[in-house]
């Protein structure tokens, strides 16, 4: 039975049917599955190009927004000149990193922009701080190239208790303002004492 079915196909290869599916056939498939093999090849090279691409540039963008926190730090003691060299070049890191095709970018800029007038207010008058700020913002920006979902949290979590912070100051100064209004209106409410001296 397998000597006779063994026979059949190699009878079919002998027969003109056969040598025109190995002759034309065959070759055919070979050349389309070298085709699918040699795309997904290349499209796995592309992509591992454009991941490779896209680590650099946000490596290039991070470190022009660490460059500036240095400047930041600092700021008390550059000179004009310097400081809208350093504000031109904060601008254009951060519109690179609000560029880059990753998980919140735009969260991480914002963040940066923060932290980098923290710095500046903070330089005046705490150095140490102005560096404490300085370690964290170099830290916050490497944790989110490293990993960007996780610190794209905690930038979300500043930001919203910064803008808490900058909510709540409003309300405070205002409260004062209106108290020292108060106080004014009082003042000017009191009759004017005038004296009478005696005439000689």
């Amino acid at each position: 039975m397998l000597e006779a079915w063994w026979s059949d196909i190699v009878r079919w290869f002998s027969s003109y049917d056969g040598r025109v599916v190995m002759g034309a056939v065959v070759p055919v498939l070979a050349i389309l599955v070298a085709g699918v093999v040699a795309t997904l090849i290349a499209r796995g090279s592309i992509k591992r190009l454009i991941a490779q691409q896209d680590r650099e540039h946000k490596a290039s963008a991070i470190a022009a927004l660490i460059a500036s926190g240095r400047r930041a730090a600092g700021w008390s003691t550059l000179s004009a000149t310097e400081k809208d060299h350093v504000d031109h070049q904060t601008s254009e890191a951060e519109v690179r990193v609000r560029l880059l095709p990753v998980a919140g970018a735009g969260l991480a800029a914002d963040w940066a922009a923060h932290q980098l007038a923290t710095m500046k207010a903070n330089s005046a008058n705490y150095s140490f701080q102005a560096e404490q700020d300085l370690a964290d913002f170099q830290d916050g920006l490497i944790a989110w190239q490293a990993k960007p979902s996780r610190a794209r949290k905690l930038f979300a979590q500043d930001l919203a208790a910064w803008k808490y912070e900058t909510a709540a100051a409003p309300a405070d100064d205002l409260a004062s303002k209106q108290q020292a209004w108060n106080a004014a209106q009082r003042s000017d409410d009191q009759p004017a004492t005038t004296t009478v001296l005696p005439t000689a």
